[in-house]
């Protein structure tokens, strides 16, 4: 008998190929909703192994009684999503995914090696959001979608643009500099804010001017662009204060996390003309905060806010290289372990 491998979402079929040539493959077919728990749970009872997403959550109730479990393929453990002492407890093993080690001569992924493909991806996309919320895309293509007529240079959808203009990247990890190194490009000064300074030969390498107050920061962007990774103590790092710090004329980009910002502020911001608008990929109403993400709708009627589905790495190449790492480690599972 072949294992049954249960796949919680649609994946590219490079990784979906490699599992099937050792094990029958099911994927949940929904791409406008998560897998329930309820449907784990079933799916842990008539399959062998889990290929988990990493906002899958591994509950205690994927390992009672009737479960066949006996691999799980993830990215690594979080404690907010995994029940970890019921994992520890189940015999079941959980197949990590293995990345690879970045170069030595370039720890940063700059050049294209295949290294660093999601840090790539969503700094490419958080440049897109700025870029859509500088010339009005997403306004303009509804406008003539909606109309058909156009004025040629029409008043009504004139943006800043981005010649002269200033971004600020709060938060200086793999992500901003994916991002810097377009953004230096583009007429731009690019300012930059972390707890520790870069060297000067980093800064010159990158582009960036350093911010040592995050305030200054905020006040003299035209594009503020949220960039630190989320912990427990700068939940609601930003809010209304810092709202109000900005320039009416500037715009608010996030690819970070949405617990990062106090959501209520930036809808209040938005409505009552405090920013000119925002381009948001990451909301608070996510995992591990909630089970099934959604956008809240008060964004959703806003005409000055660009939405992306938190999908910074859903590239070819990205997703690709990772999910090919978790069918990996599911198929070493199977030709080590498993007993036809």
């Amino acid at each position: 008998m072949r294992p049954r491998i249960f796949v919680t979402q649609p994946i590219p079929q490079p990784a979906l190929d490699l599992m099937a040539e050792y094990g029958d493959v099911e994927v949940f077919p929904w791409t406008n909703r998560d897998v329930s728990l309820d449907e784990l749970e079933s799916a842990s009872k008539r399959s062998h192994y889990l290929f988990c997403m990493h906002e899958t959550p591994i509950r205690a109730t994927l390992f009672e009684p009737g479960s066949q479990l006996v691999g799980i393929g993830y990215s690594g453990p979080d404690p907010e999503l995994h029940d970890l002492d019921a994992i520890a407890v189940s015999g079941v093993r959980m197949l990590r995914a293995v990345r690879p080690s970045p170069p030595e001569d370039d720890p940063d992924g700059y050049s294209f090696d295949g290294y660093g493909l999601n840090p790539r991806a969503t700094g490419q996309l958080m440049v897109a959001l700025l870029l859509d919320c500088a010339y009005r895309v997403n306004e303009s293509d509804m406008f003539c979608r909606a109309n058909g007529f156009f004025q040629e240079m029409t008043m009504q959808f004139m943006g800043q643009g981005t010649t002269g203009k200033t971004v600020g990247l709060y938060g200086f990890g793999k992500v901003a500099k994916q991002a810097a190194r377009l953004l230096t490009t583009m007429d731009m000064e690019v300012l930059y804010t972390k707890r520790t300074r870069l060297t000067p030969e980093e800064e010159e390498k990158w582009g960036v001017t350093w911010c040592a107050d995050p305030d200054d920061l905020v006040a003299r962007s035209d594009y503020v662009c949220m960039l630190v990774n989320y912990t427990a103590d700068n939940a609601e790092l930003f809010g209304e204060r810092e709202f109000k710090l900005m320039k009416p004329t500037a715009y608010f980009i996030n690819v970070a996390r949405g617990r990062l910002v106090d959501e209520q502020a930036l809808i209040d911001a938005l409505r009552d003309g405090t920013i000119a608008g925002a381009g948001l990929e990451v909301f608070r109403t996510e995992p591990p905060v909630v089970h099934d993400a959604y956008v809240p709708a008060e964004f959703r009627k806003m005409d000055n806010v660009v939405l992306t589905p938190h999908n910074g790495g859903a590239t070819y190449a990205s997703r690709g290289a990772q999910t090919l790492r978790t069918a990996e480690a599911i198929v070493e599972d199977i030709k080590a372990n498993w007993q036809n």
